[in-house]
């Protein structure tokens, strides 16, 4: 295949998944000028219109998703055949695209993909960190890392480090407030509240003996990021729902008690997952595989 056609074909996809051309013109490093024309020349040479263009978006027509279809399949083939050819080679080498959640992307895993891109130069690796979980199929990246089991069907997932969570408070809010003993306690308590993303807000889910228990809880304060309420609760405003990863130092130091112990909330192990296996790439496999026995030492022991 010539390497101008695998340019068309790459340059296509692009605009299927940004839906913009100013935004792939951004990306490939063009003009907006240079972008229309280029996605004009490929009309041209097809004899067909594959988008809809308007002041402020475009759509696909439907020659553009049959093509979109196509040139995905093609452009996959190509990658794993690269990979089939260059699988004799020690050396990886390739684009890598993943995603993370803000904080845990930043502190975390940004500092493992350097140490893999350190044992991997030739890997170009893209980190983007969202508040949000991004659509793997849709938005062109290999593997996304979050908390949680994956919510997406289509995707493979593959747990790289189990995570409790617990409810939590400072030793001062406790002696001022009391240590609830039973979850109808924590409805006169004031729970800090993290909003994230669609979860029904201040509603706590819990597990005991078997039986499963929902509490509708209320505080003063709330966020969507999970520094600020931890914060919070290291102040003293409250009861906290956090996972052990977070809290793990503040419980061995004592700054922070877990209240509640025996009544269990759901886990939040972090997974990463990713599209169908079949066309996962050496250096994708790779990584997943950094990944696993990075965060497979841990040992996490919060109580």
């Amino acid at each position: 295949m010539k390497d101008g056609i695998t340019t068309e074909l790459e340059f296509f996809v692009l605009l299927g998944r940004l839906g913009s051309l100013s935004a792939v013109a951004r990306a490939l490093d063009l003009t907006p000028p240079a972008a229309t024309k280029r996605l004009g020349r490929l009309e041209r040479r097809l004899g067909v219109r594959l988008v809809n263009r308007t002041t402020r978006s475009i759509s696909l027509t439907p020659e553009g998703e049959t093509y979109l279809q196509h040139a995905t399949r093609i452009l996959d083939q190509i990658r794993e055949m690269e990979d089939e050819v260059a699988s004799s080679r020690s050396e990886l080498r390739g684009l890598l695209r993943v995603n993370a959640t803000l904080g845990f992307g930043r502190t975390t895993i940004a500092p493992l993909v350097s140490e893999f891109a350190a044992q991997h130069p030739r890997v170009e690796v893209q980190l983007e960190v969202t508040d949000r979980p991004v659509d793997l199929v849709e938005t062109g990246f290999d593997i996304a890392i979050r908390f949680g089991t994956p919510p997406d069907s289509r995707l493979n997932a593959r747990r790289i480090m189990p995570n409790r969570r617990f409810l939590c408070a400072s030793p001062a809010y406790l002696e001022r407030h009391g240590t609830p003993r039973t979850l109808a306690d924590l409805k006169r308590h004031n729970c800090i509240l993290h909003r994230q993303n669609d979860e029904p807000y201040g509603v706590w889910r819990f597990s005991h003996d078997g039986q499963s228990e929902v509490v509708k809880v209320d505080g003063t304060l709330s966020s969507n990021d999970g520094d600020i309420v931890l914060g919070w609760a290291l102040d003293g405003h409250g009861i906290l729902a956090r996972s052990e990863w977070d809290l793990e130092k503040y419980l061995e130091s004592g700054r922070l008690r877990v209240v509640l112990a025996d009544h269990h909330l759901p886990s939040a192990d972090l997974f990463v997952y990713y599209p169908h296996r079949r066309n996962q790439t050496l250096r994708t496999r790779a990584f997943i595989d950094f990944l696993v026995e990075r965060f497979g030492g841990r040992r996490l022991t919060a109580v």
